[in-house]
């Protein structure tokens, strides 16, 4: 692979290592580093990560990355690494989700004779698929290169915000040939209707509405050209002699170029859920000429600017490079929706207008967790943002969404998470939204009530509005016997009850906070003192029979792509409270350390894949269990969760296609490292405090955007120095594992005095 990421010497640093079998330990750095050059976007593209590599800006509307594939599990980013022909290049894409969709309008280049299909992987000479090899594969922030083997092409790709840029350098003399494909998409999506229109001999748009996972979507694209073509249109392999445009499905234009076979193919893309004049009013304003080079230049800017809000020193080249890949794949999504005249889609499908961007793609229970917590620290503004935007679709679709994809409500996955997002940023001091629409929209999305709701189908209606909201407000639980999932279901209501409970109590809602409180407790009716699990509570009041705490059923049982091991700690907002369930501390530590120590074996035919990254029965693959390892700290074992994440930090993640335990999910895989590493975690989102770890950086700064920084050092840092022996923030000793929002915001400096033993009587 030619990526300047994986080399041990890298441009512009100079410096001396020396590492263990785990991890290398910067000894000196004398020359800064672009942060850029830490970025390997590979990471996740192989196992089950589902990244891609392709070229996009921050949040942007633009994801133009290769497709390998379309179908399959591990197809939902269009790209696996371990797949050596790709069908072409499309526009958008998801990053590291579980359900693939997108991939809209697929460019291929070719010479040659036409084919009107892609071929298969096995065969890719049956279509015009083409083989490629990773040696000529290049891939960093904003740019993606790769040689068309079957072809002597090569591709390179660059964006920005709403805007795709090819560039296609054809070998000397050949024919130059292009096919875009209107029907291609992401797991072979539902492709309702399509139309292409050629403009001119320089000028062709299209359009597609698409049943998906999104279940009304709309995508219109404009694309320029640099040269002159000659335009075969087709439906269904036909071709429409003497047409400018043609409706239906499965249409395919075929363009021959005739300008000069010397200069490199440009194409730029301009796309939009709004119309075919919103996207070209995309691309005229944003790539007004065709300096390639320029907006290749622009995009590194973006990320560079990204990126620079967390600077790093000491740990491993390996270490800094999973850092800041981390950091680049949180900057992916929620993606821009609107255009650059303010023109968007609503979850009405009406087109409004807004002077503000708003976003789309909230994969809200991945990324509650830490994803959007870092960005209370990081891009406060960005973030706040997101919650106009979650607002603005409760305004047009009627309640707030909990996974939306492009305009729709998908109702994947469980409980109501937008809620935690928006009161994690209002007690942190992130507050410029509507505060009475947010707790209004928030109480709303916690009852059963689909009065005013729109909903593209029965099947998505059933999923944004579960019975569980029913059975929660009329018997005080979900019946297991009656409702799929359901203890899931219950411990994220009660914590998302928990959370509106405190925005109730600040605002002065007594009665709302006493209600929602005793919602919040309602996780102790799951819990089986005879097993020491959450367990199935049946409408007989009974607990389901026959148990295994072991036992998965992936999406049909009682538990969300868990089993019992992993979801009995989902109490984040109680943990004093599970403690004295589980007996008190000694029991609930036996049971804890149980958790990691047990086998790793899964029960079940149908188990589900989504568990994985297994240490005992804990699965960091998946977000139920991404707090657990932090729960030591309220036990007085601070030094068991700092051994613990740094077993993860090092074991779980690498500098390696294959380098994510799990599906990335929008942010929320890096988010938990990126914080991780720093040496905090948002333990309770909704709470303003972070509970301590185990930093790996000698030391880390964040450049706050209010102009101050807010440092975290590491002393005698060392990979075999796992353990805190002394922590102070701003020169003060810290008497327990956590500290507080507001620490972060005024720019302290917590400090970490490290060594090799366990100290045990820190904090006790």
């Amino acid at each position: 692979m030619k990526n300047k990421l994986w080399g041990v010497l890298l441009l512009g640093t100079l410096f001396f290592t020396s590492c263990d079998e785990k991890r290398g330990h910067s000894e000196a750095v004398t020359i800064s580093k672009d942060n850029t050059e830490y970025v390997n976007p590979f990471i996740g593209t192989g196992g089950h990560g589902h990244t891609f590599p392709g070229a996009t800006v921050p949040n942007a509307m633009v994801q133009l990355s290769p497709d390998t594939r379309t179908a399959g599990w591990d197809a939902c980013g269009g790209y696996h690494y371990t797949d050596r022909s790709l069908k072409g290049f499309s526009h958008t894409h998801l990053s590291g989700t579980g359900i693939g969709d997108l991939g809209d309008f697929l460019f291929m280049p070719f010479t040659g004779k036409t084919k009107l299909e892609a071929g298969s992987p096995e065969n890719p000479d049956e279509g015009f698929r083409s083989r490629f090899s990773h040696d000529d594969e290049l891939a960093e922030p904003g740019y993606y290169s790769v040689k068309l083997l079957d072809y002597r092409i090569k591709a390179e790709l660059t964006a920005s915000t709403r805007v795709g840029f090819h560039k296609y350098t054809f070998p000397d003399h050949a024919d130059k040939k292009l096919i875009i494909d209107t029907d291609h998409t992401v797991h072979d999506r539902n492709v309702v209707n399509s139309t292409i229109t050629v403009l001119s001999d320089t000028e062709i748009s299209g359009y597609k509405h698409i049943k998906g996972w999104a279940p009304n979507r709309h995508i219109y694209f404009y694309a320029k050209f640099n040269q002159a073509f000659d335009a075969e249109l087709f439906k269904d392999k036909i071709a429409q002699e003497s047409l400018n445009e043609v409706t239906g499905r499965k249409l395919l234009a075929v363009l021959n170029f005739k300008g000069d076979k010397s200069e490199p193919l440009l194409i730029k893309v301009g796309i939009s859920s709004v119309d075919a004049q919103g996207a070209k009013n995309n691309l005229e304003k944003e790539v007004r000429d065709w300096d390639f080079d320029r907006v290749k230049q622009e995009a590194h800017t973006l990320w560079k600017k990204h990126l620079d809000q967390i600077e790093v020193e000491g740990g491993s080249e390996d270490e800094k490079t999973i850092f800041y890949t981390s950091l680049y794949h949180t900057g992916m999504s929620p993606y821009v929706f609107s255009d650059v005249d303010g023109r968007y889609r609503g979850m009405d499908q009406k087109i409004y207008t807004s002077d503000k961007n708003i976003y789309t793609v909230f994969s809200l229970w991945d990324t509650f967790r830490a994803f959007h917590p870092l960005l209370n620290i990081t891009q406060p503004e960005k973030n706040n943002a997101f919650i106009n935007t979650l607002l603005t679709k409760y305004d047009h679709g009627g309640v707030l969404p909990k996974w939306e994809l492009n305009g729709n409500y998908t109702g994947c996955m469980i409980g109501y998470h937008s809620i935690p997002v928006i009161v994690d940023a209002y007690f942190k001091g992130i507050r410029d939204f509507d505060i009475e629409k947010a707790y209004k929209a928030m109480i709303h999305a916690s009852t059963y009530n689909d009065t005013g709701i729109l909903f593209p189908s029965e099947d998505v209606k059933e999923k944004v509005s579960p019975m569980a909201k029913k059975y929660n407000e009329e018997l005080g639980y979900i019946p297991s016997d009656l409702e799929n999932e359901s203890v899931s279901k219950a411990l994220e209501y009660a914590y998302n009850d928990w959370c509106i409970a405190q925005m109730a109590k600040d605002l002065g809602k007594t009665e709302d906070y006493e209600r929602y409180l005793e919602r919040s407790k309602r996780y102790l009716k799951y819990f089986d003192k005879e097993t020491g699990f959450m367990r199935g509570l049946q409408s007989n009041g009974e607990f389901r029979e026959p148990f295994d705490p072991k036992y998965s059923q992936h999406r049909k049982d009682d538990y969300v792509e868990g089993n019992a091991w992993q979801w009995t700690w989902f109490v984040p907002h109680d943990v004093n409270g599970l403690v004295e369930l589980m007996g008190g501390k000694e029991k609930f530590i036996g049971k804890l350390d149980e958790l990691f120590t047990t086998s790793s074996e899964i029960k079940g035919e149908h188990v589900s894949s989504d568990i994985s990254g297994l240490i005992g029965q804990y699965a960091h693959g998946n977000e139920p269990s991404h707090h657990i390892t932090h729960m030591y700290n309220f036990v007085g074992q601070p030094w068991k969760t700092q051994k613990l994440t740094d077993d993860i930090m090092s074991t779980l993640y690498f500098n390696h296609p294959n380098g994510l335990s799990g599906n990335e999910d929008c942010g929320q895989m890096s988010a938990w490292y990126i914080l991780n590493a720093m040496g905090f975690y948002s333990f309770s989102p909704g709470n303003d405090t972070y509970s301590i770890g185990r930093p790996i950086f000698d030391k880390v700064t964040i450049n706050l955007t209010n102009g101050k920084k807010f440092t975290v050092v590491a002393k005698n840092n060392d990979p075999k120095h796992l353990y805190v022996q002394s922590l102070k923030l701003n020169g003060v000793d810290l008497e327990a594992p956590f500290f507080t929002h507001k620490d972060i915001v005024e720019g302290s400096t917590i400090e970490f005095e490290m060594g090799p033993l366990e100290n045990k009587t820190l904090f006790n």
